[in-house]
């Protein structure tokens, strides 16, 4: 049960917003907005949609007081937190034998062992909940606030086979769940988190057919591989007899060939591809990866679906704007660091760039050695694991993935920070995502990073 909430504590004010003009500052407690209590951003949030607001403000200097904002009804006041929530946040009340936080080693940020299943941060950032513990008051309140889409771990909508792989005999029919939010007007997207031997074969295209016939409520369905640390994987084999393994190249075509039909048969019914592959899928298959259209504007971009194409997609218009522009940057000297997974396709594009450029660009491919080598994207390496692979090069500056780093850019998963990171390397480090990126770096030289536009 959560405690009645506490103010929300202001971490920062954005320079030239209603905030700022009214003199507001970090360490300011906002009590109250239009005469409700907050618990929590959604609530200041629609609370605030209003073209006239009174804001009650405890100032850190305890004295408190009363701010009449006239505004535009979708102006937003320009305030920051640091914590979303401000009454607790809703603990995840599954057991799942592929729960990647029982894999977490010691010593990662704090935050990474925050178990949550709270639907406000699934609206918010984008976070996957299980919606396994909705009240009747979390129903009214997702009714009221119109708290949509949510990002929704599904894994098998049968449900005896759901409640096995949560560990939850108690969890409710998700099937039913997103017919409720068909009825209120609610819409999802979803993940199939596939499990060999578990979750996949009929049972996945059963989920699949059944998740993509509730769209558009449900709008998009994507299947994601297991990623499991060695100590995940032991945890799971004793617990569960069941062996976590990577996937191998067969396996991911048969994923690949059997989705195909149904992303077909999807885009002819609703003009939408709906179900979605993971990009690692597509890598380690061999099968081509889809062109930007099949994507449906990449709502789950952040799950890894459709990086690849963002990135190639990028890389040939970085590549036409190289051409167009016919500068060179002979002398220069970028090192890019990457997971293992995708590491072949940047050499690859490295050397094209190098060509065109002048520039020497290297690409040095990173194994992940705190959640073990099978965990081959670049989101999940640590500070730590790029001192090991790029202390030999001396660089102009490495380029590292910026997924690496937190929301605000300032540490890595294993908490070292990118200061300390540079100092141990000796060389300036700088942050990219994109070819574009990269174009830029070579142009203007390194950068830092700033806050991402997306929670990782």
């Amino acid at each position: 049960m959560s405690r009645p909430p506490s103010p929300g504590i202001v971490s920062g004010v954005r320079p030239g917003s209603l905030a700022a003009e009214a003199g507001l500052e970090a360490g300011d407690a906002i009590i109250s907005v239009a005469g409700h209590i907050l618990r929590d951003v959604v609530d200041l949030q629609f609370y605030q949609a209003e073209s006239e607001v009174e804001v009650h403000v405890r100032k850190a200097n305890g004295l408190d007081e009363l701010l009449l904002f006239e505004k535009e009804i979708d102006e937003d006041l320009g305030l920051e937190f640091e914590h979303a929530t401000w009454d607790d946040v809703t603990l995840c009340n599954n057991n799942c034998f592929f729960c990647f936080l029982k894999g977490l080693p010691k010593g990662m940020r704090k935050t990474l062992y925050m178990k949550d299943d709270d639907y406000r941060l699934s609206f918010l950032h984008g976070n996957f909940v299980t919606l396994t513990n909705l009240t009747d008051d979390d129903w009214n309140r997702l009714d009221e606030q119109r708290l949509s889409p949510l990002n929704v771990s599904v894994h098998a909508t049968d449900l005896t086979l759901r409640r096995h792989m949560l560990a939850n005999p108690s969890a409710p029919d998700v099937i039913e769940q997103f017919k409720r939010m068909r009825d209120l007007g609610l819409q999802a997207h979803t993940q199939i988190v596939l499990c060999p031997g578990v979750n996949d074969g009929p049972n996945l295209e059963h989920s699949v057919r059944e998740l993509a016939a509730l769209y558009p409520t449900v709008q998009t369905v994507s299947v994601v591989p297991v990623g499991a640390s060695p100590k995940l994987e032991d945890w799971s084999l004793n617990r569960d007899g069941i062996e976590l393994v990577r996937p191998t190249q067969e396996y991911a075509r048969e994923i690949v060939r059997l989705l195909r039909p149904i992303q077909a048969e999807c885009r002819a019914k609703y003009g939408a591809t709906v179900v979605q592959c993971s990009d690692e899928y597509y890598i380690t298959s061999g099968e081509p990866v889809p062109p930007a259209r099949q994507y449906d504007r990449f709502p789950q971009y952040e799950n890894g679906i459709g990086m690849v194409r963002t990135m190639m997609d990028d890389w040939a218009r970085t590549k036409r704007r190289i051409k167009a522009s016919g500068r060179h940057y002979s002398g220069r000297h970028l090192v890019i660091a990457t997971a293992t997974l995708i590491a072949p396709t940047l050499k690859r594009l490295a050397a094209e760039m190098s060509e065109l450029t002048g520039a020497l660009i290297e690409v040095q491919a990173v194994t992940n050695t705190v959640f073990g080598e099978r965990v081959n994207i670049s989101g999940l390496l640590c500070g730590g694991d790029y001192v090991r692979e790029l202390r030999q090069y001396r660089p102009d500056c490495f380029v590292l993935p910026r997924p690496s780093l937190d929301y605000f850019g300032q540490k890595f998963l294993d908490s070292l920070t990118v200061d300390e990171v540079e100092a141990r390397l000796g060389a300036p480090l700088t942050f990219a995502s994109q070819w574009s990126e990269v174009l830029e770096i070579l142009e203007r030289g390194p950068r830092r990073p700033t806050t991402n536009d997306a929670t990782n």
